[in-house]
């Protein structure tokens, strides 16, 4: 393989590369890391430094970087089949997935429709939602119900249902309507809670107001469920998830989850939904399913939605969607052999002592005098910093607070990625107890070191 040099590689990223939710003028100005290989929790670059893997490579990683059962079987794989369609024709690892996968989600969700990342697994839920609307005779029903500070995706069906202003609001003209209800942000809470101490989930009375009087014309309503990721890690209040299910059972609405983010053990659990027992008609799944390797995604709904699908060719009830590398052989090899990792090494069970570990880390950081709020949730974190800690006062955006702390980060050895104000912890799920608390010892120096530079 040829070798380039790190200032080689840097100028032709500046020349040639695009890289997403980045601002390129900024970007252009700063010389950025550029990897070339990763071991277990860490990333290296092009002079040989290592990083931490702070953020698992966008939430996905896993098992760690380049772990040898999973490259096995993408070697053994690679030298069976790359890819063959789905498209008129069955193929054997995507099948021995589904199968899989349906001994493990929550009871009833049997039907696994693949594609290749959460934004098109969660465009399949929507559309697959309307259409199976239209099946039952009821084509009125062509909105859904939707949390403000949600985020599903980048193509414009779950832009439609996403609500982060930032990231959505330019393309408004393109979207479909959706009707937003108050997502429970008990830090700041948009109904006047102080906070989730005192929280009695007004939210949830808005929102059985909102199906009430708006139900009859929607196809689903759409949740991510415990935490709310891009949003800045908002973790919902306990039960709160669990009441959703029961409104949307007591008005006959399909309930869709999207578990890209939290699926399987991000959360302390294979999936979130488990924690209170719910079972949605639709759920989302990608990130973590191929452990950080391939893009895969999978739409999972129960008998009673892909039923509504069964038809005479003629009635034209397929469901029109498709993606060219669905159920890719290679991927969902990968995925089969994370899921055979999750049982030999106990991942779950091993995860109760980090999680616990990272509870008393972020309960010392939030005594820190700009530390405004911590959320945790599993092996997730959002660390909000605020300029005044009494009145809940936010950085100004331009100050780009939370960027500066992750580059006073990377002196410490690690990567992070920040949402607004908000730090962000979510490491692979395999890293070690030393590599956590290495991970902690350096965002708790840099959010120091940023934040008190400010108050001089």
């Amino acid at each position: 393989m040829t070798q380039h040099t790190t200032e080689q590689l840097r100028a032709w990223d500046k020349r040639h590369v695009w890289h997403p939710f980045t601002q390129m003028q900024d970007w252009e100005q700063d010389d950025a890391i550029v990897i070339t290989r990763g071991e277990g929790s860490w990333l290296i670059d092009s002079d040989g430094k290592r990083y931490l893997d702070g953020v698992a490579s966008m939430w996905t990683n896993v098992h760690g970087h380049c772990r040898k059962e999973l490259n096995d079987a993408l070697k053994d794989q690679v030298e069976r089949l790359e890819h063959s369609t789905l498209l008129g024709l069955a193929s054997e690892q995507s099948i021995i997935l589904a199968q899989r996968l349906a001994q493990i989600t929550p009871r009833g969700l049997t039907r696994f429709f693949y594609s290749d990342n959460g934004s098109t697994a969660m465009e399949v839920a929507v559309k697959m939602a309307f259409q199976y609307q239209v099946h039952r005779g009821r084509p009125e029903r062509t909105r859904f119900i939707t949390f403000r500070n949600a985020y599903h995706g980048d193509t414009l069906g779950a832009v439609s249902v996403g609500g982060i202003d930032i990231y959505h609001a330019t393309f408004k003209p393109l979207m479909f309507e959706t009707i937003q209800a108050a997502a429970p942000y008990c830090y700041r809470c948009e109904l006047g809670c102080e906070g989730p101490e005192t929280c009695d989930m007004l939210c949830l009375g808005a929102l059985e107001n909102i199906i009430r009087e708006e139900g009859s014309t929607c196809a689903g309503l759409v949740i991510e469920p415990l935490l709310q990721g891009a949003g800045g890690m908002i973790v919902q209040p306990p039960g709160f998830l669990r009441r959703v299910r029961e409104l949307c059972d007591r008005y006959g609405l399909l309930m869709i989850t999207d578990e890209v983010a939290t699926g399987f053990g991000r959360t302390g659990k294979m999936f979130a939904c488990e924690h209170e027992d719910v079972v949605p008609d639709i759920m989302a799944l990608s990130k973590g399913i191929a452990a950080g390797y391939l893009p895969l995604a999978a739409t999972v709904a129960t008998e009673e939605v892909y039923g509504a699908f069964l038809g005479e060719y003629a009635e034209l009830k397929t469901f029109f969607h498709g993606h060219t590398f669905t159920g890719n052989p290679l991927a969902c090899a990968v995925a089969l052999k994370s899921l055979e990792l999750f049982e030999t090494d106990r991942l779950l069970e091993a995860l109760q002592p980090k999680i616990q570990y990272l509870a008393e880390r972020l309960a010392q950081i939030a005594d820190l005098p700009h530390v405004g709020n911590i959320r945790h949730c599993g092996m997730a974190a959002g660390i909000e910093l605020v300029v005044d800690k009494k009145n809940r006062t936010p950085y100004p955006w331009e100050e780009k607070t939370g960027v500066k702390v992750c580059l006073e980060a990377r002196k410490h050895g690690v990567f992070s990625r920040p949402l607004g104000n908000t730090v962000v912890v979510f490491p692979p799920l395999a890293i070690s107890m030393e590599e956590l608390k290495l991970l902690m010892d350096g965002l708790e120096l840099a959010i120091q070191a940023v934040t008190e530079m400010r108050a001089v």
